[in-house]
């Protein structure tokens, strides 16, 4: 019997909505839908086991075609549509980690899934073929899929490459241990000592940032800190912060420029991104993000619309602090007569 978490079968119903709906909405910058914006479904493509099918809108009908373009079911789409009012009412009234729904299960086994999620190689969860009425021409897209019926997604999630490393100038406090990472923090502060920032620990994560902007290590790791000092959580609390320390000196006066670094950073995770791998600055989501709105709405920030989506992106993302265990960090250490300590960092959707 297969089981996932809310998450998980919220992708599913994204795939089953839309192939019920037959249509992709737009959303504004603040997750509103945008009735004048859309995008008409023409096929879903879906990789199980290394082997694609097609699942094609046909009028009212849903063609599945296999990669050889023989027609293997052809369903109405009501049952997609259908199908998917029933997982998402069971999404919505689960309170476990992870459960199944016997019901939605045999309906995949008859449409060719035997896997809850679809296979990625990269940050997409959907590949969709969608039709733009305003050049007239279709075009196949990646689309990563955040839901808002569970718990907050993740938009950057932290390792141990995503380190920063301080040097505590100032005398160091010694009895610390029992402190959390936050409160440690602010004891080092509360002493008159100060942490400044070294370097990040991953050379790779480095370069990434250097490609969103040269001086963004620097500018993260003030956000790392004030995030840590308990002066703000939210991006946009922390960029108000960041724009009024100015650590490199920018004329605020005429411009934003803190708010478009932080916006490019998290355009830049949302759609290719991973702090472990080099990048190229390419996207690998080549669609945007769709959303699954609490009342089970299903909307898309399409990178036609990217304003849209780098503001979302500011106005709905916090700071959050990952396990200090699981990645090294957080505590005292000392090297070559100085002391240090790593500060690391993730960003959730709110």
């Amino acid at each position: 019997m297969l089981t996932g978490n809310k998450g998980e079968w919220s992708e599913l119903y994204v795939f089953l909505k839309l192939l019920g709906d037959g249509v992709l909405y737009a959303a504004d910058e603040k997750l509103n839908k945008k009735e004048d914006l859309y995008y008409p479904l023409v096929e879903v493509l879906r990789t199980e086991h290394g082997e694609i099918r097609h699942y094609v809108k046909e009028d009212v009908f849903i063609k599945i075609v296999d990669i050889n373009g023989r027609v293997l079911l052809r369903l109405s789409a009501n049952e997609f549509a259908t199908k998917a009012e029933k997982l998402l009412s069971v999404i919505k009234k689960s309170d476990v980690g992870t459960f199944p729904v016997p019901d939605i299960e045999a309906f995949m086994h008859t449409i060719g899934c035997s896997k809850i999620k679809a296979d990625s190689k990269d940050k997409s969860d959907i590949t969709l073929v969608l039709h733009d009425e305003k050049i007239q021409k279709n075009g196949a897209f990646n689309f990563s899929i955040k839901s808002r019926l569970g718990k907050s997604s993740t938009l950057f999630n932290a390792g141990k490459c995503t380190n920063f490393i301080y040097e505590i100038d100032g005398s160091v406090p010694k009895k610390t241990e029992k402190l959390n990472v936050k409160g440690r923090v602010k004891f080092i502060y509360g002493q008159g000592a100060h942490l400044r920032f070294i370097k990040t620990e991953s050379e790779t994560f480095e370069a990434n940032l250097c490609l969103v902007d040269s001086l963004f290590s620097r500018i993260l790791s003030e956000y790392i800190l004030e995030y840590y000092l308990g002066n703000g959580k939210t991006v946009r609390e922390l960029t108000e912060r960041i724009n009024e320390k100015n650590p490199c000196g920018f004329n605020t006066r005429l411009q934003h420029p803190y708010e478009y670094k932080m916006k490019h950073f998290l355009t830049a995770i949302a759609l290719g991104m991973m702090p472990s791998s080099v990048w190229d600055g390419y996207e690998q989501t080549t669609g945007g993000y769709i959303i699954v709105k609490e009342d089970g709405d299903v909307l898309c920030y399409h990178l036609y619309n990217r304003n849209e989506f780098r503001e979302y992106l500011f106005q709905n993302t916090r700071f959050d602090t990952p396990s200090p265990s699981r990645h090294d960090f957080g505590y005292i250490y000392r090297e070559n007569g100085k002391s240090f300590m790593k500060l690391n960092f993730q960003i959730r959707f709110m």
